[in-house]
Order: structure tokens, then C-alpha cells, then sequence
């Protein structure tokens, strides 16, 4: 059979569709980029915020319209956990419904499809079982940069996120799944792997693992020379311990880079948003960093608009982010979520405050990246190149972390997945300008 498979959401997911495009290879399916010549229709949702279930519900309705009588459409992913009811009602041709840690299980339904009468009203039985964090063989269709989830689920109380009640407590992959996926993708020629989980710092801990994410990144780093870059997303400042930072500071293809998301700046906030509001702490993590890794790219996410946000909170959140001063950030409006601790609290925030608030911290920061850009103007940095487009070859340096943050720009061109060596003459607010250095 022919499958058709749109991923929404986080990069999470992006690897969720992966696998299971690999399991359907497996078995013989065949992927295709268009629709209309599919048999099986896949959308793998996301619901992390009210933006999201809009995106994956428009998904959904697009493909149902237009879906012929021979097709079958599926719905995979974190909105199946929260509104199944709801897709049934919205969307009734679609024909099969998997949650977030049941993907799996697509081969079965899709199986289950390729054996029914043709013409039939075939509707498999929906399938609860949660599966763990599963290693499947990926296989990549292009590109030289892939990510890694080394865990799935998350053990935090955050006030105002539902991916505990999505995805249900944290689930690390065994460190041999992890180095085995790895070096399937390095053969397969990435030269970037991006680590990801909801706190990768937390990794292993469900294991019996303390402090594991130093181990891991060695490991990987050690194993894979050919990596250009090992790079790790979603660190916790609390969890960022010595021995990480030492890993990053010691190893050769550990990305000088770290997403660190801090979600606000005052601390009043913080303590509603049931996270560390320990300010002090946080400077000094984000110092020994710059102090071990002087050249190290920072990234953080900053939530406005969370109930109770006054003014003066606010207020201390842009002085925060001038203090701290980080390469990249993105900024969120709050998202009131069913069954999550801050959709209760007093205060709700008015979304025209929300959105005011939103652009005044976007342009705040746009001028710190840009002064932080405009400091690498003079250096020589390594881009891997993604492609080409106006004559110009687009690519990134070790600052720019895939689909999340600028490009590099470089005149002329060159193959996709080729590393250059690139003299950086000019800076905008996410994007730099290079050209070839001279060897």
C-alpha cells in the first residue's frame, strides 16, 4: 500500500513519523508526497497549546474532504490523547485513531486496512496500549542533520503544560538503543544529531541512572567521530550539572550550544508555574557556562501572558532577558489547557495583553540577538549546508539549531550535506552572511 503521512508539532513527533514510515517501508509500503495517490492517509498531531489542536484539526479536515472512497485515513499523536471524542465528532471519516506512544502499532493498522474486502467500511478497533520509547531502524530521506529522542513522556508539574497528561511519566531509551540509532544514522551519512526529550537533562533517571546525560553524550561522541556536531536541546537549569558541562567544554563534536528553557524571569511567576524560581541559581549555572564554553550559543523559551502576569512581573521578565542576554529565544503566549494546574489559577490574562506583551518581548530580543550576531562578524565558523535557493547556499553554523533558529547565507552554491569553511562578513537578527573562507 501507498501511505501519505503529515507530521505536526515539535521535532518529537518529526521522529515519531519517521519510525513509523520506516516500519511501513518495512513491510513493504510505499511512501508518496502526494495525497491524492495514497491508500492510507496518516496525520501525526500535536496538542501542546491551542495553535497546535487548530493546525492539526485544519489537517485533519483537508485530507477528510478530500479523501476518496478506496482511501483510509488515520490519526496518530498527542491530540488523540486529548480529544479523541472530539476528532470523531469533527472528522467522522477517519478511520483509525493511535495516541501518542501507540504509533507502533501503525504497521498493524495499516495491515488490518490491506486485508479488508475492497470497498469495505473497515474500521479497526482503536488501540490503547501505550507502548515504550521504541527503537525502530530510521531511515532518512534526505538531509544531514536528524534528531534523537532519548526519552518520551515527562516527570515535571509544570503549572501549565499537558504533556504529563498527554504522554504520562518520563520513559529514557536504554543507552545501547540510543548509540545503536545513532550509528545507523551516521551511516547513513548525518552529520548533525540533536538530542531530545522533554528534559534531557533528566535522562535516565526511570532507569536507575543518575546524572546519565554526561555519559550518553561522551559515549555517542566517542563512538561517532565522523559527527560534525552533537547537539542537546531542552536542558533544565537546574539539571545542568559540572560533569555536563565538562562534557561539552572536553569533547570534540559536542556542540557549543545548549537550549536552556527558563519560561519566565520573575520569580513570583515562576513559583505559579511550579518551576525552580531560584534566580541566582540560574545567573550562576548560565555563568559557569560561559566561563567553561566561552563561545557557546545560548537558547531559552519565555512564556507571557501566564495567569496573574501583572505588569511589574512582566516588566521583570525584559530586565531578566537583557541580564541574561541569549543568542536565541522563543517567546509563547500562554495557552489555558484542560486539566493542567494554571488553567484553574485566578487571573486569567486578557489575550489582547497576551499579544502586547508577546511583541514588546520579541523586539526586545531581536536586538540582543542582533548585537550577539553582529559579534561573530570577522569569525570562521564550519556551515553545514542544507541547500540552495537565489543563488545563494543555505546553511548553519554550530550557533543555529535546525528548524528553530537563523540560517547562514553564503554566495554561490554547493552540495547539500557538505560542510564549508565560512568567514562571516555580515549579521541581521537571526540570519548571518558568510562567504568561503581562503584555505
Amino acid at each position: 500500500m501507498r501511505f501519505y503521512l503529515v507530521t505536526l508539532g515539535c521535532p518529537k513527533n518529526s521522529v515519531d513519523s519517521e519510525m513509523m514510515a520506516s516500519l511501513l517501508r518495512q513491510d513493504g509500503h510505499q511512501p508518496v508526497s502526494d495525497a491524492r495517490h495514497a491508500d492510507v492517509l496518516i496525520v501525526n498531531t500535536c496538542a501542546f497549546i491551542a495553535d497546535a489542536r487548530s493546525e492539526s484539526f485544519s489537517a485533519i479536515h483537508e485530507l477528510a474532504l478530500r479523501k476518496r472512497r478506496w482511501q483510509r485515513l488515520v490519526v496518530v499523536g498527542c491530540m488523540v490523547e486529548r480529544d479523541s471524542d472530539e476528532i470523531k465528532r469533527r472528522a467522522p471519516a477517519v478511520d483509525a485513531l493511535l495516541g501518542a506512544r501507540s504509533w507502533p502499532q501503525i504497521r498493524q493498522i495499516v495491515a488490518g486496512f490491506q486485508e479488508a474486502r475492497p470497498g469495505s467500511a473497515y474500521v479497526p478497533a482503536e488501540i490503547q496500549e501505550r507502548a515504550l520509547v521504541t527503537s525502530v531502524t530510521r531511515i532518512r530521506q534526505d538531509g544531514a542533520s536528524a534528531y534523537i529522542k532519548i526519552a518520551d513522556g515527562c516527570d515535571a508539574s509544570c503549572g501549565y503544560c499537558a504533556i504529563p497528561l498527554i504522554k504520562g511519566p518520563q520513559h529514557s531509551k536504554q543507552p545501547a538503543d540510543v548509540l545503536r540509532e545513532a550509528r545507523e544514522l551516521a551511516a547513513q551519512g548525518v552529520r548533525e544529531i540533536t538530542l531530545i526529550a522533554q528534559d534531557t537533562t533528566a535522562y535516565g533517571r526511570d532507569l536507575g541512572f543518575t546524572d546519565a546525560l554526561p555519559d550518553l553524550v561522551e559515549t555517542l561522541s566517542c563512538a561517532l567521530p565522523e559527527l560534525l556536531w552533537l547537539r542537546i536541546l531542552y536542558a533544565y537549569p537546574q539539571h545542568i550539572t559540572p560533569r555536563l558541562i565538562a562534557c561539552i567544554t572536553a569533547m570534540p563534536n559536542v556542540c557549543h550550544y545548549l537550549d536552556v528553557p527558563l519560561q519566565h524571569g520573575a520569580p513570583s511567576v515562576l513559583r505559579r508555574m511550579r518551576r525552580s524560581d531560584n534566580i541566582p541559581d540560574m545567573l550562576q549555572t548560565i555563568q559557569a557556562l560561559r566561563e567553561a564554553v566561552p563561545d557557546i550559543a545560548l537558547r531559552s523559551t519565555f512564556i507571557v501572558g501566564y495567569p496573574g502576569e501583572t505588569d511589574d512581573e512582566f516588566e521583570q521578565l525584559l530586565e531578566f532577558m537583557q541580564l541574561i542576554h541569549f543568542d536565541n529565544v522563543g517567546v509563547f503566549r500562554y495557552s489555558r489547557e484542560r486539566g493542567t494546574f494554571a488553567a484553574d489559577l485566578p487571573g486569567q490574562v486578557p489575550a489582547e495583553v497576551a499579544e502586547e506583551r508577546f511583541q514588546r518581548a520579541m523586539l526586545a530580543q531581536q536586538q540582543i540577538s542582533l548585537q550577539n550576531n553582529l559579534a561573530q562578524v570577522g569569525r570562521r565558523m564550519q556551515v553545514l549546508v542544507e541547500g540552495a535557493s537565489g543563488g545563494l547556499t543555505i546553511g548553519r553554523c554550530y550557533r543555529q539549531a535546525p528548524e528553530i533558529d537563523g540560517l547562514t547565507l553564503i554566495s554561490g552554491s554547493a552540495q547539500a550535506g557538505s560542510v564549508l569553511s565560512v568567514a562571516i562578513v555580515s549579521a541581521q537578527e537571526y540570519d548571518l552572511r558568510g562567504e568561503l573562507a581562503a584555505t
